[in-house]
């Protein structure tokens, strides 16, 4: 590209959502809902980990983390894009574009590996239910977490670095909602050879693997299940596995669609994107929630002491009241 034909973009400006000017007002309300649905229904998921006993296990461990990276996911996105909305203001700062960029990878990143930790930890139990406890042990854990974090924050570096070294054409326009790789990879100036080589290498990689993980996990519960087959053995199985693969489905399934099966960012693949970085994230609490008995028994039990210590608060007036009678 001609020296002419380039520039130093200073920001860049988001186009947004396929919407009518008219119909701006009840979409904003829609996702306004939707991202509070988001952070809240998560934020419970994680204070019912926190405060139940029961549920101090290396799944809801990492279930935990799940619901910290879905909140996070989501909210790199969805407030600027209501911010955009609101104020019908588009543009981006260069900088602003670059973080948002960053931390979407990294918990895109840590979103795959956490679900095939998950995964694993369904096969230790169901495969290996006596020596459950000596493998899947706090330190493992843990470490395993912070591996995942480690290797999402730098995976996120990577491919952020690499595109901070390019340059971009005098077109600043994103047609997306959010700072998305591919769409500023179309947008430079330079060569994007290496660029996209760590994608389809580096990037390749972190999602095969841990997909590789899960499906292999799951291959093997089938087979325990196909050895012994009971029904009550059989329900046990979907029970505990149910919730965990809902959300692997929704996630794959709509991640798989923008990224594999879209050719050019028109108006579906934007919508389509809607899915895998707005709704998904919303749906997983509820999944837990719904499919899940040990996440039902802890917001039981977390209502009704909510319920108890409003109670102990009223009786002293209820006594002062009856005193004074």
């Amino acid at each position: 590209m001609r020296p002419e034909n380039q520039s130093s973009v200073s920001q860049f400006l988001l186009l947004g959502l396929p919407i009518p000017p008219g119909q701006q007002g009840v979409f904003f309300t829609l996702f306004l809902g939707m991202y509070l649905t988001t952070v809240l229904g998560n934020l419970l998921i994680i204070l019912l980990i926190r405060l139940d006993s029961r549920l101090h296990t290396p799944m809801y461990f990492f279930l935990s983390h799940l619901a910290f990276s879905d909140m996070s996911f989501s909210s790199v996105t969805v407030p600027k894009m209501l911010l955009n909305m609101q104020t019908r203001q588009q543009s981006i700062s260069y900088v602003g574009c670059m973080s948002q960029l960053y931390i979407f990878i990294l918990f895109g990143g840590l979103d795959n590996f956490l679900l095939a930790l998950m995964a694993y930890d369904r096969y230790v139990a169901i495969c290996h239910p006596l020596h459950y406890t000596t493998i899947m042990r706090e330190e493992l854990c843990v470490l395993l977490v912070a591996g995942s974090w480690m290797v999402s924050c730098g995976s996120a570096l990577l491919h952020t670095l690499l595109l901070v070294r390019l340059s971009f054409c005098a077109n600043n326009t994103i047609t997306h909602f959010f700072c998305d790789l591919i769409v500023l990879l179309k947008l430079s100036c330079s060569d994007i050879y290496l660029n996209e080589l760590v994608i389809f290498t580096v990037g390749g990689m972190l999602t095969f693997l841990p997909l590789s993980i899960i499906l292999g996990s799951y291959i093997c519960i089938g087979n325990i299940i196909l050895r012994v087959p009971s029904t009550k053995g059989l329900f046990k199985t979907f029970s505990t596995c149910g919730s965990h693969l809902s959300v692997v489905s929704l996630y794959y399934g709509t991640a798989t669609g923008v990224y594999f099966f879209s050719s050019s960012w028109d108006s579906k693949d934007i919508i389509a994107s809607v899915l895998y970085t707005v709704v998904t994230p919303m749906l997983n609490p509820f999944i837990y929630s719904l499919r899940n008995r040990d996440i039902k028994q802890a917001l039981d039990m977390c209502v009704n002491r909510v319920k108890f210590f409003k109670r102990q608060s009223l009786n002293p007036f209820v006594a002062v009241r009856s005193t004074v009678r």
